[in-house]
């Protein structure tokens, strides 16, 4: 059972005084006009938290995977463009460079993610390997003492404004999966280029491009890892990413049950609180006990994943129950405001369009599906 210190608590209220600041007020704004919010970012950068679990000698803050999710779930509950950019800079971007990284590249490309000089951004996904990841085409060719990279990826988060691209490519196409390796990019490479931004349902101020690569040539050494191991890299890397998109969940469907339960006390119809009412009382019993089933399941995971212990099941498990939980519950925060439910100005049918990504992103919930069946087929007879 995970417990918090006093770091642990030092940390939600340090970043909960930042959101309340200046997160919350400008988040309907980012969001009317799908506008990127640079500026607390850097503000961010200046607190040190785009380097949150990253070790002082690189730039980081040093604090532990706890703290980062603290954080998350904090930025989550008012603004999730501003969590998922944030998960995306540094559970996708500046973690395959600590986890797989030189120490030349550490140095060179951690520390200025660490230290919020530059966004990071990570191109995974193509416009026909989205959950089919091994049927990536974007070729990575050795050429001397460069790399030449073609092809394009699709639905990248924060690569409008970043500076630090974890891509990748195949290498090695007669072996598969098997045979796809993991590159570092910077923006200003010759050959590089981001695409259009999407127009999206929700995370509206997290801005999503496509990647193109046109004989792109980077230096030998920004082969990140292993030859050829870089599937099994953003494996290992999505089973972080997972638990953070379910905090992000956690902090979607909190606010929204917080907003619901004020909303509840001050509505009036047939000459009462609506929130006298026994119907409407259920849902908001139903929507809290299901948060908290999430939240058993996120910290299960992060508990493992603190004693170094497998979770790759338990990462799923969290990320497709919280994920589909923050729809659902969503979904009943709208219904219980009503007409205003579906007004902008009262957020909550935000919170639920928001949410609608995290069953999409980092592996469909079809996908986490796939991923547990997997697990429970290793240990048949633990069961």
């Amino acid at each position: 059972m995970i417990k918090f210190n006093e770091e642990h608590l030092l940390v939600r209220q340090t970043i909960r005084e930042f959101v309340e600041k200046e997160v919350a007020p400008i988040a309907i704004e980012v969001d009317e006009n799908e506008r990127f919010p640079l500026e607390n970012f850097k503000k961010m950068a200046g607190l040190n938290l785009l380097g949150a679990p990253f070790p002082e000698v690189y730039g980081g803050a040093g604090l532990d995977y706890i703290s980062y999710n603290i954080i998350l779930e904090e930025l989550a509950r008012r603004c999730a463009s501003t969590a998922l950019s944030y998960s995306a800079h540094v559970s996708l971007a500046s973690s395959p460079i600590y986890e797989f990284g030189t120490e030349e590249q550490k140095l060179k490309y951690l520390v200025p993610l660490a230290k919020g000089e530059v966004l990071g951004s990570f191109g995974l996904s193509e416009a026909n390997a989205g959950s089919d990841a091994s049927g990536t085409q974007t070729t990575a060719a050795a050429d001397g003492q460069f790399w030449i990279i073609n092809g394009s990826k699709n639905w990248i988060t924060n690569a409008e404004y970043a500076g630090i691209f974890i891509i990748t490519a195949v290498t090695e196409r007669s072996r598969g999966a098997k045979g796809i390796s993991s590159f570092i990019v910077e923006r200003n490479t010759p050959g590089f280029s981001v695409g259009k931004k999407e127009k999206k349902l929700g995370m509206r101020a997290s801005p999503t491009s496509v990647l193109h690569f046109d004989n792109c040539r980077i230096p030998k050494e920004n082969l990140l890892g292993k030859l050829n191991e870089g599937y099994k890299q953003f494996l290992q890397t999505l089973d972080s990413g997972r638990v953070g998109i379910a905090m992000q969940a956690i902090g979607i469907a909190r606010e929204a049950l917080k907003r619901s339960m004020h909303y509840a006390q001050i509505r009036e119809q047939f000459n009462q609180k609506i929130g006298e009412f026994q119907g409407l009382q259920f849902m908001l019993a139903d929507m809290a006990v299901k948060i908290r089933a999430a939240e058993a399941l996120v910290w299960r995971a992060i508990e493992l994943r603190v004693e170094n212990k497998k979770y790759k099941m338990e990462a799923a498990a969290a990320k497709l129950y919280a994920s589909e939980m923050a729809m659902e519950v969503t979904k009943d925060a709208i219904q219980i405001h009503g007409g205003n439910g579906y007004i902008r100005e009262y957020e909550v049918e935000r919170f639920w369009r928001d949410a609608k990504l995290l069953e999409i992103g980092e592996g469909t919930s079809q996908i986490q599906r796939v991923v547990i069946y997997r697990e429970l087929l290793k240990d048949i007879e633990k069961l």
